[in-house]
């Protein structure tokens, strides 16, 4: 009789592994950080506010992980090549960083339109173009994540912009799954529900929203930054190695019907 194969779960630990962050000042970038570092990666956490984003690789530190910090504005392109120009290539990354400009669709203005893509889209592209293609120079694989939404996947009112632009990252990442997966190179997102962060707080949903939003949740809660954690490690580790060009819905049920 042939001996019996038991097969081993594959890694989440991620030492010895560089992770970029964006947007990691707060909320869930800061939460991916922290997730990436506890699992024994070096964590470059980015954010425009140098305080902010240092104290939080100060935290993080204090902690036992290795940390540290850039403060520069995403989408000023070639600031992120020239500050990226010289680092080791980053073997992870997570891209955070963006913003919501709620209104009515007929009342967008074009200056709305432009920030929330400038952000959300252009430097989500272009920041995972540098950090692809030092992957590529290097011949070493990768992972990027991108943080998507929900709103990648339906529509929302009063939402036009932001729909329109997690679903162009939801695209782009399908697109460099299929260009990148033949280096090693996987792409992903995260696409969240409703979580409890300062860019959402800034909704100024009152009980009658919350408990609107809430009822679309089909486990009965907004989100929590812990709740996203375990699936990025999940994307930045060995325990994804079959998966690109997926998004890992983290939405309560959202989207289930």
């Amino acid at each position: 009789m042939e001996p019996v194969h038991i097969p081993v779960t594959p890694s989440f630990r991620l030492d010895g592994r560089r992770a970029l962050i964006t947007g990691a000042g707060r909320g869930i970038g800061l939460a991916a950080a922290a997730c990436l570092a506890q699992a024994g990666a070096h964590v470059t956490l980015w954010a425009r506010t140098r305080d902010e984003v240092q104290a939080a690789a100060a935290a993080i530190r204090s902690t036992g992980g290795q940390a540290d910090a850039l403060a520069i504005d995403i989408t000023d392109i070639a600031r992120v090549e020239h500050a990226l120009g010289d680092a080791e290539p980053y073997d992870i990354l997570v891209s955070n960083a963006g913003t919501n400009r709620p209104g009515p669709f007929v009342d967008v203005g074009a200056k709305d339109f432009d920030a929330v893509f400038a952000l959300n889209v252009r430097a989500a592209f272009f920041l995972a173009q540098v950090v692809a293609r030092k992957l590529l120079t290097m011949g070493r694989e990768g992972s990027i994540i991108h943080v998507s939404s929900q709103l990648g996947h339906v529509g929302a009112t009063n939402r036009s912009v932001y729909v329109a632009s997690k679903f162009a990252i939801e695209g782009l990442t399908k697109a460099l799954a299929v260009e990148l997966g033949p280096k090693g190179i996987r792409v992903n997102t995260v696409a969240p529900t409703f979580t409890d962060t300062s860019l959402t707080r800034s909704y100024g949903l009152d009980a009658v929203g919350m408990a609107a939003v809430e009822a679309r949740i089909k486990l009965g809660r907004i989100g929590k930054v812990e709740d996203l954690m375990g699936a990025i490690l999940f994307l930045a580790s060995d325990a994804s190695a079959l998966v690109t060009g997926t998004s890992l819905v983290v939405d309560g049920g959202w989207t289930a019907d």
